[in-house]
């Protein structure tokens, strides 16, 4: 079976034979077969050849980039092996036909929102009240059948999470002043939370992208630029409220986290890696998580249900069946 692997030691990796070596800074050597990789992550400075990168190609494996703070810096993505010309024109032209983008766009927000809402109504039934956050978001939530432009719908969701972000200080039980979101630098450990936990959501979703033949750089709901993978962002926004928020709330009602699990830096305020080393335990976790999806008739992880997005959005795209953005149901 395939694994995410996590590397937290300044060291050195290199290829041996069929096995993948990293040798730790202070000498320890660890072998990882090849064919047991399905990503890895680099949490510190490694040394990587233009040799191995052509190994992690010709496997596929994606490799992604942290510094020594846990910031996201980047990904490495292999060749492209799912090569499509018809499906890639046609992604292209519903990002050309603006009536065809907003509909996308829209459906990620509605869907996105949606599962916002299910997690407030989910925290409200079990004693904490944030009946009057729920009515604000339902409010906003109707108005997205009007927009006309994706900064409209833009503006609407940052109000939805504003709305959101009001509730947290209810659901989470630790005394932490959370107001606002608040990104470079990170001014509390829940932005510091949402901010690494969301970079672990958009990464999945790239190796998500990465096994369809969609192409990640042509987006609908955020801007395709330069040195981003603007649709993993698009798709992230769905089950951020699913993978992150549960995951961050969790994490800190059972004093997982706590304030002793970040330090004072440079950037802001900073995981320690033990908190870096638990979030990802408990987020790998969380992805491995089932639940019974009614219409495949049969129990699907929270990972997979990332594919099958990607899936539905390859239908819209071709004309086969038009995009509806998965909503909890449970």
């Amino acid at each position: 079976m395939q694994e995410s692997y996590y590397i937290y030691s300044s060291g050195n990796l290199t290829q041996k034979d069929n096995t993948l070596r990293f040798t730790a800074i202070d000498g320890n050597v660890k072998d990882l077969p090849i064919e047991n990789i399905k990503e890895i992550y680099i949490m510190n400075e490694i040394t990587v050849t233009s040799k191995l990168l052509n190994l992690f190609s010709k496997y596929g494996i994606l490799v992604h980039f942290f510094n020594y703070y846990q910031f996201y810096i980047g990904s490495f993505c292999p060749k492209e092996t799912k090569l499509a010309g018809q499906l890639l024109v046609k992604q292209v032209l519903a990002y050309g036909d603006y009536s065809n983008r907003l509909s996308i766009a829209r459906e990620f927000i509605v869907a996105a929102s949606y599962n916002i809402y299910r997690n407030l109504r989910y925290y409200n039934g079990r004693g904490k009240n944030v009946s009057e956050q729920m009515d604000a978001i339902e409010n906003l939530r109707r108005k997205l059948a009007d927009v006309e432009t994706i900064e409209e719908l833009m503006g609407i969701e940052g109000n939805i999470r504003q709305e959101y972000y009001k509730a947290w200080n209810v659901i989470i039980d630790q005394n932490i002043e959370f107001d606002k979101r608040v990104y470079h630098p990170a001014d509390n450990m829940i932005n510091s939370l949402i901010s690494y936990v969301n970079s672990l959501v958009y990464t999945k979703t790239l190796a998500e992208i990465y096994k369809t033949q969609l192409n990640p750089t042509i987006s609908y709901l955020h801007q395709p630029g330069t040195r981003r993978y603007s649709l993993a962002l698009d798709v992230s926004e769905i089950f951020k409220p699913l993978i992150a928020d549960r995951l961050i709330f969790s994490l800190l009602n059972r004093k997982q986290i706590t304030e002793s699990s970040f330090v004072e830096g440079l950037n802001g305020l900073q995981l320690t890696e033990r908190a870096s080393r638990i979030i990802t335990s408990e987020f790998d976790e969380k992805l491995k998580t089932t639940i019974f999806h009614k219409e495949l008739n049969k129990n699907v992880s929270y990972q997979f249900l990332i594919r099958l997005e990607l899936y539905k959005l390859i239908k819209h795209i071709i004309g086969e069946k038009e995009y509806k953005g998965f909503e909890m149901w449970w």
